[in-house]
């Protein structure tokens, strides 16, 4: 499984990645950013060229990892 803590991530590809996990198009997410489509298809692309993923899955395993890294964020804060 694909690692984000090794991957560089700035906080704009992490609000490119967290629309994706919520199934929004390269539109949607700029839409929502106000960033050009072509602009989240860049940040996604820089994403997969870090990641090395380089097969037609690429947005699964990406919006994957994202997805269980929220989880484990979830999992592990504590209120009081």
């Amino acid at each position: 499984m694909l690692n984000l803590n090794q991957i560089k991530i700035t906080q704009r590809d992490e609000q490119v990645l967290q629309l994706l996990v919520q199934g929004c198009s390269n539109k949607e997410i700029a839409a929502q950013l106000k960033i050009s489509p072509r602009t989240v298809k860049q940040h996604l692309r820089t994403l997969f060229l870090r990641a090395g993923i380089r097969d037609g899955r690429k947005r699964v395993k990406l919006a994957t990892a994202m997805f269980q890294k929220e989880q484990m964020k979830s999992c592990h804060h504590v209120t009081g």
